[in-house]
């Protein structure tokens, strides 16, 4: 059905479809397609303690307000992570902000952390029980004086509802996000944050998504500091704000985070690289072009214990789990393995 309408979908301005998918899952238009072959063996496994009969979840970036992780679970994502939320609500960058580069299976966003604030979004959760796993990305508001403390707030908030909390520290949109690549500012946020746990007296367990657009040193330099802060899980990797040489659609030029197949085997390269150096230590979650058995298989065999997509989603549709789901079966069964997770960094 979706590749019948996916050419009228794509007539639409990518922000108009997306709020359109929104609607279409929040008041159940969307049918649950993905009760078939639910608890197959091949996939199960656990994060965070939790059991999860798929290890394939839903980006943050496509459900930013918790609106509809429910419907994404009966879509047979194993987990969703809903985001990136701030402590204040803000519209974001000025529109258009969201290209749909079809050529090249890709999406160049510059959105700018819009969502509807920290207490408005607990709210609902706490009103919408979730069926599944979910994880919370958290970001700084765009004029904060003080970004550490906007995470702080953001844990506050939610770690009472949250299975996990990602900390966004990725986003190509948000300035000087990135300068928490450096090892110095990320060790003093990571600090914060377990400090804050601690009087909490929490245990939620922290993910630290990170760019695709770093380089060795620092890939080195940021194991140290997640280990060193005991932290959970790497989200490997945002959008990037380069490899562009090779797009072909014309809005290839637009400024903003890169998304998709063109950098698929950028982020795999990196998953590989990190899983070397955390030895099994933190659980590496791959995200980057991720539409297919194939894709998924690349970055397990990588390092990735999970993966997550949204772009995928997009130019596949709604049926993308039950899809990548299947392909990946015939990989798995032609190596002969009982689990997913026998692949893993092989």
């Amino acid at each position: 059905m979706f590749s019948n309408l996916r050419s009228l979908i794509f007539k639409l301005d990518p922000e108009t479809a997306h709020s359109l998918a929104i609607k279409s899952l929040r008041f159940n238009f969307v049918p649950n397609i993905m009760e078939e072959d639910k608890n197959n063996p091949l996939f199960e496994t656990k994060l965070f303690n939790k059991n999860l009969n798929n290890p394939i979840g839903m980006a943050a970036g496509f459900d930013k307000n918790a609106e509809v992780y429910n419907s994404l679970f009966k879509l047979g994502f194993g987990f969703v992570e809903v985001g990136t939320i701030t402590p204040l609500k803000q519209y974001g960058n000025p529109k258009p902000r969201v290209f749909r580069l079809v050529e090249d299976e890709a999406l160049i966003n510059r959105l700018g952390f819009n969502n509807l604030g920290a207490k408005n979004i607990v709210e609902r959760i706490k009103q919408q029980k979730p069926s599944g796993l979910l994880g919370i990305n958290i970001g700084p508001n765009k004029d904060t004086k003080e970004k550490i403390s906007d995470y702080v707030e953001c844990l506050k908030t939610f770690y009472e509802v949250a299975d996990y909390i990602t900390i966004n520290i990725s986003s190509p949109n948000t300035e000087n996000l990135r300068s928490f690549h450096d090892q110095i500012k990320l060790d003093e946020l990571l600090q914060r944050l377990n400090k804050e746990k601690k009087i909490l007296s929490s245990k939620i367990p922290i993910a630290v998504k990170i760019s695709p657009d770093i380089d060795e040193k620092e890939i080195k330099q940021i194991s140290e500091v997640l280990l060193n802060n005991e932290i959970k899980a790497i989200i490997v990797s945002n959008t990037s704000d380069s490899t562009r040489d090779e797009l072909k659609n014309i809005q290839g030029h637009q400024k903003g985070g890169l998304s998709g197949k063109p950098i698929e085997l950028k982020s795999t390269k990196l998953i590989n690289k990190f899983y070397k150096i955390l030895n099994g230590k933190i659980k590496i979650i791959g995200v980057g072009g991720v539409d297919s058995g194939k894709s998924a298989y690349d970055k397990f065999c990588a390092g990735a214990n999970y993966v997550q997509l949204y772009t995928g989603m997009v130019f596949r549709g709604p049926n993308i789990v039950n899809l990548i789901k299947k392909e990946l079966e015939e990989l798995l069964l032609r190596d002969g393995v009982k689990n997913f997770s026998e692949i893993i960094g092989k």
